[in-house]
């Protein structure tokens, strides 16, 4: 009976890592405008906005077109893949994924002309759980940081 339970337990946890890994991504859902979404009631998100934000956005002294193009491909350096929008658009979301388990993330960012240059809005979410443990803030800051250098 325990060797029957411990098998059950194992295709469960194994039937929930496929779920995980392979649930498809729609991109009507997922894909949203940093400046309009509502602030998730879990915190496994960081939004970057002007008016109620986790943090102010950064301007940067180029094109928002340069900016697009240059996020694009730190984003997809770090591991990302585009789910939908475009650079073109400079309205894109990217699918992350978790290293061990492989747990979805997604940040859509939208970049915006300034007097100054382009600024770069985003709102990183997770789409299972409740707490992210920061990575969803850490990878807006690690891509952040990779646009100034």
């Amino acid at each position: 009976m325990i060797k029957l339970l411990a098998l059950l337990a194992v295709a469960i946890a194994l039937g929930l890592a496929a779920y995980v890994r392979l649930a498809p991504s729609d991109p009507a859902r997922w894909h949203e405008d940093p400046r309009l979404v509502a602030r998730p009631a879990s915190p496994n998100f960081h939004l970057i906005r002007m008016v109620g934000g986790d943090a102010m956005p950064r301007v940067y002294p180029m094109s928002p077109d340069a900016l697009a193009a240059r996020l694009h491909a730190v984003a997809l350096a770090d591991g990302a893949t585009l789910l939908a929008g475009s650079v073109e658009a400079r309205h894109i979301t990217y699918l992350t994924r978790s290293r061990i388990m492989g747990f979805p993330d997604y940040t859509s960012v939208l970049i915006e002309a300034t007097g100054e240059g382009a600024m770069l809005l985003g709102f990183a979410r997770a789409r299972f759980g409740y707490s992210d443990m920061g990575a969803n803030r850490a990878r807006l800051e690690r891509w952040q940081a990779a646009l100034s250098d």
